[in-house]
């Protein structure tokens, strides 16, 4: 499965290598880290609880092309839009927090929510379209401790692996499972799942550009990525019976960034 994706990258970056070769389009490259906010299934959503709780770790590389250069100079698009290329990784480990385990005194379910415990690994490929709308890329690029705020949208594929367990035993016996994960769902027997698969999401975000010295930038973002599946965390209760699981999983990935200047 990650195969299309690798050589999608490798086509993504050799077309805006020979772009950039070809109309002076200026590059940037950098890596990009920080925390991970899952929004799934497991847990109660809205939570504050869930959302610390489940939080993982991702990191990635970007590749920037703008268009600030030469002939282009002084255009409003050239001068406030760039291109940005992505590929990333993220892991979270995920389990059940809020009200519904919290109950006193517990009861067989709540045990069940209790010891039930997943984990979710994506791997990212993707592009967005990043807009500065307050400073031009020039006048940013030439002052040293500057600082060029922006908005972004864009899209990712992303392979994604996740598994889903229980530490009173297998998932799928009466015993270890809360009874709305035993309930079919979406073409899968149980409304849990081990799985490996292909999802595509659409990535909006906001940030700030710093700059650092004359070839370099900080980074710092905040961003939404909401998948087309909700299989993503493998938990997937039938939405046409149990209707508060009926929003596709997502996560918010706040972002810290080094970013280097490429000299053609």
């Amino acid at each position: 499965m990650l195969k299309p994706i690798v050589l999608t990258l490798f086509a993504l970056f050799g077309i805006s290598t020979t772009t950039a070769n070809a109309q002076s389009i200026a590059q940037e490259v950098g890596i990009i880290f920080g925390p991970v906010s899952f929004q799934s299934d497991y847990g109660q959503r809205h939570n504050f609880e869930t959302n610390v709780g489940n939080t993982g770790f991702g990191v990635g590389i970007v590749h920037f092309i703008n268009f600030s250069a030469n002939s282009n100079r002084d255009r409003f698009f050239s001068e406030h839009f760039k291109v940005r290329s992505e590929l990333s990784f993220s892991k979270t480990d995920l389990k059940h927090f809020g009200e519904a385990v919290e109950r006193t005194p517990p009861k067989i379910t709540t045990e069940q929510l209790k010891a039930m415990t997943g984990s979710s690994t994506l791997f990212n490929l993707g592009t967005q379209l990043e807009f500065s709308p307050f400073m031009k890329i020039h006048d940013f690029e030439n002052t040293a401790g500057s600082f060029s705020p922006y908005v972004s949208l864009g899209v990712q594929v992303s392979y994604y692996s996740t598994k889903s367990e229980s530490s009173l035993g297998p998932l799928g016996s009466t015993q270890a499972t809360y009874p709305k994960y035993l309930t079919p769902s979406d073409g899968r027997a149980f409304g849990f799942s081990t799985e490996n698969g292909v999802v595509l999401s659409v990535v909006t975000g906001v940030g700030i550009h710093y700059k650092l010295t004359e070839m370099s930038d900080l980074m710092f973002d905040i961003r939404y990525q909401g998948f087309s599946s909700d299989w993503v965390d493998g938990l997937n209760p039938n939405k046409d019976i149990y209707k508060e699981n009926k929003s596709n999983d997502s996560q918010v990935w706040f972002n810290v960034g080094y970013i280097y200047y490429l000299e053609f």
